[in-house]
């Protein structure tokens, strides 16, 4: 083959979405090679371009085994060579290489961020022989032909070094940080009880866990005051509405009673009314954050999984790089050509004219700015391929939200009239939309009642249907979910845009915290009272968000690298001598909190026989299979055993059957579907089944 351009991307699609933009005839030859796809593509000379799968380099330790603590001495090295199960690492980077030796110019093309510059770098530094000072830069944001070949043609001179070294040293410190104190407590419990079990904390996940805890304790804590609110209703002109009285909590019951009792059957007055318009701003638009916070508010998905749709919607051409915390929309991206592009679909073709009717497009924009990517945004494709539900959802959100910025404010109208009966006040509330504005292109999404009042004056008299009290309990502050403690680590600085959604899955994977209501597992509890104990350094929010700060300013030149990582192991040491000085002591602490949560992940559910035992999953000393038993088996009080499967891994639903009221357990058998799985033998579901057999 001639000498060539070599392109590196950071995933396949990516490397395919760019040949065929780049050649002159949009059909590039693909060619695979040990199993990893490049594209031959021709323009006025001839592109390689090949992709990675991500991270195809880590940083891992300099030499020796794992079972040591500390460790500072690192290097970065192919996965393959750190990590099990990354074996078709090796045939990417053998690949890589041989069509290095037979290029005359690089570019690297992976996503203009920080862990795409350091993909990128690494590829060029070790696997094509040290390019990475002569290698050019595309940068782009979207994954159009258009943008594609503007990038093609008008390269950064250079990669962006002051990214690539902020990029390494967060691999670096949040290596320094998870090895060792990984290490330091997997060490002690294995040290102590002969088991094996891996037990994590990190810079982040630390703190992270420290708030669900914090969170989880209020609750545990939290004492409930009784309280009594009044509820009412009245009807005007031969319609009932429900009123609120003045006071929200009624403190003492005999006050609620006698409220009560002064209104009931009384007739009141309207004496006041108030009448506001309000105008209603534009949303901003999304940045990753704020996608994650309303896809999960709207649809429930988890902050990762609305990452991972974002990035294949990217991939697709369909949206903008969505690891983006601009809330900025510049003229450049051309909404004009954006929205004459949506409104090749009926569903946004009134709604893009109207914008387009418009004299001037002025997007209304958020505070905060990203120097690599603006706001995420819709190119103006459409799919060229079916996209599944969850996609169709995520495109369409961000679709209508694009075009919701450069809407009109919506103009509403609240009202708000006092009712007087009998020396107490109620209010009824009015509201209704004047103007829709920018509403009408985010309406989907949009929750919010609208109430309309027939016409009422000061001194109507109004008839009470009926009042009465309604005792309560004061609630304890919400436990997290997903999108509320990614929220939260945003608001403290912890973390990054694309490091948070992993981290909070990472302890769900740990078990430190199970349920989308985030409910602090035992476990979860032990580590960080270990922690708190004997490090407790490593949980402090302010230390972790110093070191995000100064990794930060790596990017623009105003830290260096070397002082960072010295920070951190100037940090690290003390904490790792204090952990050795006490390991026998933290190992036994951790040790009975591995064992409690391994009793806790078995336990089923009440007996349904004796009523005091609990069901959990137990193995035959003598057959060695598995199966359903009654804790009180061990005191000689309950018999009660149920056969099991034995294939696939069993794990408590913590739900009941609807038939029969039983606990059930989901089983999971590799290449099937999981399934529930009720065990009462007389459930009547499953003599039904038989009958219809």
């Amino acid at each position: 083959m001639d000498k060539y351009t070599l392109i590196v991307t950071e995933k396949p699609e990516a490397a395919r979405r760019i040949a065929e933009a780049l050649d002159i005839k949009g059909k590039p030859k693909k060619i695979e090679e040990n199993g990893v796809p490049y594209y031959v593509a021709e323009r006025n000379k001839k592109i390689v371009v090949v992709p990675a799968l991500g991270h195809l380099y880590t940083v891992t330790h300099e030499r020796g085994g794992r079972n040591y603590y500390p460790v500072f001495n690192f290097t970065w090295a192919p996965r393959y060579m750190a990590e099990r199960g990354a074996e078709q690492i090796r045939l990417w980077i053998k690949t890589i290489s041989k069509l290095a030796e037979n290029a005359a110019e690089f570019i690297d093309a992976c996503d203009y961020d920080i862990e795409g510059s350091v993909i990128g770098y690494c590829i060029l530094k070790y696997a094509c022989g040290g390019k990475e000072n002569t290698a050019k830069r595309m940068k782009f944001s979207t994954l159009t032909k258009k943008e594609l070949e503007n990038a093609y043609e008008k390269p950064l001179s250079s990669l962006d070094f002051a990214l690539i070294e902020a990029g390494k040293t967060r691999h670096e410190v949040d290596w320094l940080y998870g090895v060792n104190l990984t290490r330091a407590l997997t060490l002690a419990a294995k040290r102590w009880s002969g088991k094996y079990a891996t037990l994590s904390t990190g810079r982040v996940q630390g703190p992270t866990l420290k708030f669900l805890v914090e969170r989880e304790k209020s609750i545990r804590c939290f004492v409930p005051t009784p309280y009594w609110t009044i509820k009412a209703y009245v009807e005007i002109q031969g319609q009932t509405f429900e009123v609120e009285y003045e006071k929200e909590i009624i403190e003492r019951k005999i006050d609620a009673e006698n409220i009560v009792n002064d209104c009931k059957g009384k007739t009141g007055k309207i004496s006041k009314i108030n009448v506001r318009t309000i105008k209603q701003l534009p949303p901003i638009p999304f940045d990753i954050g704020s996608l994650q916070t309303e896809a999960y508010s709207l649809f429930g998905y988890t902050p990762r999984r609305t990452l991972n749709i974002a990035e294949r919607l990217y991939l697709s051409a369909l949206i903008s790089y969505p690891r983006t915390s601009s809330q900025k929309l510049p003229p450049a991206i051309n909404y004009e050509g954006i929205l004459k592009g949506l409104s090749k679909k009926s569903d946004y073709q009134k709604l893009a004219a109207e914008l387009l009717s418009k004299e001037k497009l002025v997007p209304r924009e958020g505070k905060k700015e990203d120097p690599a990517h603006p706001a995420i945004y819709p190119t103006g494709n459409m799919p060229d391929r079916e996209l599944s539900e969850p996609e169709r959802r995520i495109w369409d959100l961000v679709v209508r939200r694009f075009m919701a910025v450069f809407g009109e404010p919506a103009i509403k109208q609240s009202m708000r009239a006092s009712i007087e009966v009998n020396g107490h006040t109620f209010y009824l509330r009015g509201r209704v939309t004047l103007e829709e504005g920018w509403t009408k292109f985010y309406a989907p999404y949009i929750r919010s009642e609208e109430v309309a009042l027939p016409p009422i004056k000061e001194g109507e008299e109004v008839r009470i249907l009926d009042v009465n009290s309604e005792d309560k309990f004061t609630r304890p502050p919400p436990r997290y979910n997903p999108s509320s403690l990614l929220k939260k680590m945003e608001e403290v600085g912890i973390g990054t845009k694309a490091t948070r959604a992993d981290i909070i899955q990472t302890l769900y994977d740990r078990k430190y915290i199970v349920d989308e209501r985030m409910v602090v597992t035992d476990l979860g509890f032990d580590i960080i009272d270990v922690l708190d104990n004997y490090c407790p350094t490593v949980l402090s929010v302010k230390l972790t968000k110093e070191l995000e700060n100064k990794m930060e300013k790596i990017q623009v030149d105003g830290e260096k690298r070397e002082n960072v990582l010295f920070e951190a192991v100037t940090i690290l040491k003390p904490i790792l001598e204090e952990f050795k000085n006490k390991e026998a002591e933290i190992g036994e602490a951790l040790s009975e909190a591995i064992r409690k949560a391994r009793i806790q992940e078995r336990i089923i559910g009440q007996c349904p026989n004796c009523g005091t035992g609990q069901l959990m999953i137990l193995y035959s000393r003598r057959t060695k299979k598995r199966f359903i038993g009654c804790t009180n088996y061990f005191k000689g009080i309950c018999k009660t055993s149920f056969p099991l499967p034995q294939r696939g891994t069993l794990k408590p639903t913590g739900n009941q059957c609807k038939e029969c009221g039983w606990p059930t357990i989901q089983v999971r058998i590799k290449g099937k579907r999981p399934w529930n799985l009720c065990f009462n033998p007389d459930c009547p579901l499953k003599e039904r089944r038989k009958s219809k057999a």
